[in-house]
Parts: C-alpha cells; sequence; structure tokens
C-alpha cells in the first residue's frame, strides 16, 4: 500500500494511492513535507510531452522540480468530490480514476511518488495524482462559504487556558460584542500565521496555548441559540500589525512602496505580492466610516448603521428588535432577505469587513501616489522597517485625516474603520 499527504491548496488532506492489491488506509497528514525521499507535492508550471516531464513549483522550495515521466508512469485524478471530506475520511481506490498525461494542465495540483534525487531537482515518477484547478477553485469557493456561513472573526480579548476558553471581541459593523469560544474540544484543530506569511493557507498547526490576548482569530463552528457561546471545529489565529501612513515612493518593478507610518514616524517599505488584496474605497464610504468611528469614540453607542436610523436600529437589543418586527423575521425561511441575513445577524452581528472590502474596486500598485494615504495589514516579520501586505486599502483620507487635514494618532476617531477594537482588523483572511 502506498500512502501520501497530498496538499491541496489551503489545506492538507491524509490521502491513499491504490496499490497494486487495491488496498487503502488512512495516513496521517503532515505539515511541512512537500518534499520527501519519496514524495514531491506541487503545482505544474510547465508539461513537456515530448520529453515526458512536468515541472513543479514546490511549497518552500526556491528551485523547480522536474517530475521524469516514464511508459509505466501511472495517472490517477482526483475526483471533486473528495476534496471535502479528504481531511476526515479514508480515501478508497474508488475517489480516484485513472487519468492521462494529457488531462494534466499548468496550473494544476500534483503528488508523484517516486525516490527523488539526492539534489531534490527531479523525481522519477511512478504514480502521478492529479488535482485540476478548476476542482480547487470550487473546492476553495466553496470553503470560502462554509467560513463565512459557519464563521465569527474578531480580536482576542480574553484567555482561560485553564477553561480551555477564548473571550473574542466580533469585529463587524454593527458595534462591540464579545463571544466565549469553547475551545476544548479534542478535535478542535488549530492553526496559526507565520511571521511574515500573507495567505490564510499559509497557517500552520497550531496549539491553543500560541494564542495571545489581541490576536485575530476567526474560527469554524456553531453558535448557541442566544449568541454568547461558540464551538469551534477550526481555529486560525494570529498576530498582525497596522500601518497608517502616507505613500512616500512607489517602485512598482519591484511591486514595492514606502510608507511614513503616523504612528512611529518612521518609513517603512511595504512589498506586494500576488496574494495581496489591494483595495481603493470610495470617499463617501470612508467619511461614513470616519463619523460611524466619531461616534463610537465618542460614546455614540457603537452603532454601524448607514445613518442615525440605521445606528439606532443596530443598537437595540437583540430581542427588542425581534418584539418589534411583529415576530415576521422569526418566520421568515432562513437566508430570506438576501444573502442569509437572518444567520449573519446571528453569527457576527453584521457584515464582515473582509468581505466588504473585498468587494471593493481592485488596484494595481503602480495606481498609487505619492502623498495618497494607506492602510496596511500584515503579520508582525522579524524586520519592523519592511512589512508583506495581507490587505493595502488606500482611499482613507478621511479615516486618517482629521476636520483640517492634521493626521489622527488616537485609537478611536475612525482609524479602526468603525470597528470598536481600536485597531485594523482586516490582517485574517478567508480561505
Amino acid at each position: 500500500m502506498l500512502t501520501c499527504a497530498l496538499f491541496m491548496g489551503a489545506h492538507t488532506y491524509a490521502q491513499t494511492t491504490p496499490a497494486a492489491a487495491g488496498s487503502v488506509g488512512k495516513a496521517p497528514a503532515q505539515a511541512g513535507t512537500s518534499i520527501t525521499p519519496n514524495r514531491v507535492i506541487g503545482d505544474v508550471t510547465a508539461i513537456d510531452q515530448a520529453s515526458m516531464s512536468v515541472t513543479l513549483k514546490v511549497d518552500g522550495s526556491v528551485g523547480a522540480v522536474t517530475a521524469v515521466l516514464n511508459s509505466k508512469t501511472v495517472y490517477y485524478r482526483a475526483k471533486s468530490d473528495i476534496l471535502s471530506r479528504a481531511a476526515t475520511a479514508t480515501i478508497s481506490p474508488a475517489d480516484l480514476e485513472k487519468t492521462s498525461l494529457t488531462e494534466v494542465g499548468v496550473g494544476d495540483r500534483v503528488v508523484v511518488l517516486g525516490k527523488v534525487a539526492e539534489d531534490q531537482k527531479s523525481v522519477p515518477a511512478r504514480i502521478l495524482i492529479v488535482a485540476t484547478k478548476a476542482d480547487l477553485a470550487q473546492k476553495q469557493e466553496q470553503d470560502r462559504e462554509e467560513w463565512r456561513r459557519r464563521g465569527l472573526v474578531g480580536t482576542v480579548a480574553a484567555l482561560n487556558l485553564e477553561t480551555k476558553e477564548i473571550t473574542l471581541q466580533l469585529r463587524s459593523l454593527a458595534g462591540q460584542q464579545t463571544v466565549a469560544i469553547a475551545a476544548g474540544g479534542e478535535k478542535v484543530k488549530f492553526r496559526r500565521y507565520a511571521p511574515d506569511s500573507v495567505r490564510f493557507g499559509d497557517a500552520k498547526p497550531g496549539s491553543l496555548g500560541e494564542i495571545k490576548v489581541g490576536d485575530q482569530l476567526r474560527a469554524k463552528g456553531d453558535r448557541s441559540e442566544d449568541g454568547a457561546r461558540f464551538t469551534p471545529e477550526e481555529v486560525v489565529t494570529g498576530t498582525f500589525r497596522s500601518i497608517r501612513g502616507a505613500v512616500e515612493s512607489v517602485n512598482a518593478q519591484a511591486n514595492e512602496i514606502n510608507v511614513k507610518d503616523l504612528t512611529t514616524g518612521k518609513t517603512v517599505t511595504i512589498s506586494i505580492s500576488k496574494d495581496s488584496m489591494v483595495r481603493r474605497i470610495p470617499a463617501e464610504f470612508a467619511q461614513r466610516l470616519a463619523m460611524r468611528g466619531q461616534r463610537n469614540g465618542n460614546g455614540g453607542g457603537g452603532g454601524a448603521g448607514g445613518g442615525a436610523q440605521g445606528d439606532a436600529a443596530d443598537t437595540q437589543p437583540r430581542a427588542a428588535r425581534a418584539e418589534g418586527e411583529g415576530g415576521a423575521r422569526r418566520q421568515r425561511p432562513e437566508g430570506a432577505g438576501g444573502e442569509g441575513m437572518g444567520n449573519r445577524r446571528r453569527m457576527g452581528g453584521g457584515p464582515d469587513i473582509q468581505q466588504i472590502l473585498e468587494r471593493m474596486p481592485a488596484v494595481t500598485i503602480a495606481e498609487l501616489k505619492p502623498g495618497e494615504m494607506v492602510i496596511v495589514s500584515s503579520t508582525a516579520g522579524a524586520d519592523p522597517s519592511r512589512a508583506t501586505a495581507i490587505a493595502l486599502i488606500t482611499g482613507v483620507e478621511a479615516l486618517l485625516q482629521g476636520p483640517a487635514g492634521q493626521p489622527r494618532t488616537g485609537g478611536g476617531q475612525g482609524t479602526s474603520l468603525g470597528l470598536p477594537s481600536g485597531a485594523l482588523d482586516i490582517g485574517i483572511g478567508v480561505p
């Protein structure tokens, strides 16, 4: 029996390949093992049918790896439906189907089994298993929807290691709310962003003990009926850094900008990767967020509606709102009113700021100009003078400057995009 850990996109899945006898089993997934003596996992960057070779970009490896094929190489395609259950289920030969080299494309994810060369630059392929780019994209969208539908995101306000309970301050546009996360379950999976990582998928296996007050946290699971407690299946955390200031210079060729941080007065070099989210928010939207931040900072109740009436409605007690609506909403099927609004109210009290920003217009680094104000979120790396952007938001002058154009340096006054935590809370992404 041959076993391998197959990394699909942002997750690690234990998978078993068919052996000559057709026996199967369950193999423990292991992180950080994209190259082992008998296996390579990576993304296809080139295919040469004439020379019977496939070039791979391997996770965590600078150089490319060449999979050398021959007439005895066996090809399998991972069926798209197994990607949703491969982390928990035993994979059988029925989950794989025979295919050929002609069905492998650039951008596909593959596992190659064979004895890897000592220089780790090539591997003669006995078996090649492929998950197509289309199947992976479908799986990623399913994951994103699951995290949105059953997820919470916010800032860790308190941590009790004895009771294994996390107090989470929710991040939403509906004001302050805390939820107790019961993180002591044996099956809870913890992952954590590594320093200088950008993608949600970069998060590594972690533990409850690594979490700190002030960390950002995204959890997937089930919330109690009263909304006060949450039982997670998976918890992803990270320590993130917020940089707010004016662009000093732009180097489009190097995908870097220099920003003078309003907090420290120092210049920080920001790298923009292909995974960075770069968005421009409309001026009127930024102004509304700034006004909301001022109301929050001035004891205005923490409302986050689209105006004074919206703020008042959102800050009414939950029971009062339900009573005032005459029970009609209670009878409404889940999702009625667009995008599962009933579920979103229970789960987060309002739309996730990450989702809102993702819908904003994307911009390129070449469109940024010196003097333009930006807000950058990144992980806390080793070098404070550099950062790789998880998210870079521009069009934020109203958030970072006072009425007279002077910088805002306080924790409130809109610097949190209207969030109650007083810190930019857009670091932790979604699958």
